[in-house]
């Protein structure tokens, strides 16, 4: 019955296109494509009770999500949409952007003493990824540090991509002003090369240790340099880690500094980094405290006098009954304990005053330290 029904209706869309004659010869032609179309839809019916349409490519891509327009690097597929949402988004630490921007303050000033030379340093962007990514993502050959945290038990990574370390070997052999590193690839880095690079590392670690000791003391130790990625990993792949950049400029030289902290280094002191500003109390209200310290002095508390104290076996008082007497070892003359709650405070002799049992506080009761 499908099939009768798709034959039928072609052979109406082909008589009603016969039939059109106002439509021009361009409106004819039209008519007569979208009847053969049909026809040709009608044909293709396997009998199953609908018809069999095949996506073109276009389609596809809009299903898929590609967005059409602007560069192609930006086009981004469904899928590749899905994979990224799961991605997790890392809290950002205030502070640690503080912290960064002391560090490009002290190294304009530590390799300036370092080189002899007009250095400028500037941070380019604070951002967070994976550490297997960031391995990928190094532009080989560079040189690698791995340094250590000894206050956090933990470890960093600097990374000096090639330019600089050119650079710095330019500057510090002599280089003349005016013309630019020469650089060699395809070849190991010398153990000159590798020495002055080491030495450039430790100021500019001395100059980190520095820009943390305003929120906690740290020691940046030199630990190796790497030139293989692979035997610089401090972190598993899939662990978070904050990624800085620096920039490096001598004049017409220069190259760039990459620190990466993972988010396990900075765990000890995230407290702090999460602060908005240095000295943060996080909601802390000074004169509220103060207000309740000042009440506190007025509040009114139990005080208990213990005359005397006798130690039994479970044995024992299983078999109290009535009538039972304890013996106490106390007499007029012994002193008293006067507690709160289970907290010794005084230690006192009891008397009378008037009509009424009292107590003279002879010392206070020294709490342990």
């Amino acid at each position: 019955m499908a099939d009768d029904d798709q034959d039928k209706m072609a052979e109406e869309w082909g008589a009603m296109a016969d039939e059109d004659v106002g439509g021009g010869a361009d409106g004819g032609e039209g008519a007569d494509d979208l009847a053969a179309e049909w026809a040709a839809m009608a044909e293709d019916g396997d009998g199953g009770g609908g018809t069999a349409r095949v996506l073109n490519q276009d389609e596809i891509d809009s299903l898929l999500g590609f967005q059409e327009g602007g560069d192609s690097d930006e086009q981004r597929s469904g899928i590749e949409a899905i994979i990224d949402s799961g991605m997790v988004s890392y809290e950002r630490l205030p502070m640690l952007e503080v912290v960064y921007d002391r560090l490009v303050r002290m190294m304009s000033t530590s390799l300036r003493n370092f080189t002899s030379d007009n250095v400028e340093v500037s941070l380019d962007n604070i951002t967070s990824i994976r550490f297997g990514d960031y391995l990928n993502s190094i532009p080989l050959p560079a040189m690698l540090t791995v340094f250590k945290a000894e206050e956090w038990d933990n470890y960093g990574l600097v990374t000096i991509d090639s330019s600089l370390i050119y650079s710095i070997v330019d500057v510090l052999l002599g280089g003349r002003r005016g013309t630019a590193a020469m650089r060699i690839e395809g070849r190991p880095y010398t153990t000159i090369e590798r020495n002055l690079v080491e030495r450039m590392i430790n100021v500019v670690l001395a100059d980190l240790s520095a820009a943390f000791d305003p929120l906690s003391s740290v020691t940046m130790r030199f630990d190796r340099l790497e030139t293989n990625p692979r035997f610089a990993t401090i972190a598993r792949p899939a662990n978070a880690a904050i990624l800085a950049r620096l920039r490096i400029d001598m004049e017409d030289r220069g190259g760039r500094l990459e620190l990466l902290l993972p988010y396990a280094t900075l765990e000890p002191v995230r407290e702090l980094l999460l602060q908005m500003f240095m000295g943060e109390k996080f909601g802390r209200d000074s004169i509220w405290e103060n207000h309740l310290a000042t009440e506190l002095w007025y509040t009114d508390v139990d005080i208990e006098v213990v005359l005397d104290e006798v130690s039994s076996s479970l044995g024992e008082v299983l078999e109290w009954k009535k009538g039972t007497f304890l013996p106490l070892q106390a007499t007029p003359e012994s002193p008293v304990e006067l507690r709160c709650g289970e907290v010794p405070m005084f230690v006192g002799t009891m008397g009378r005053k008037s009509n009424r049992i009292a107590v003279r506080i002879d010392k206070r009761v020294e709490g342990e330290q």
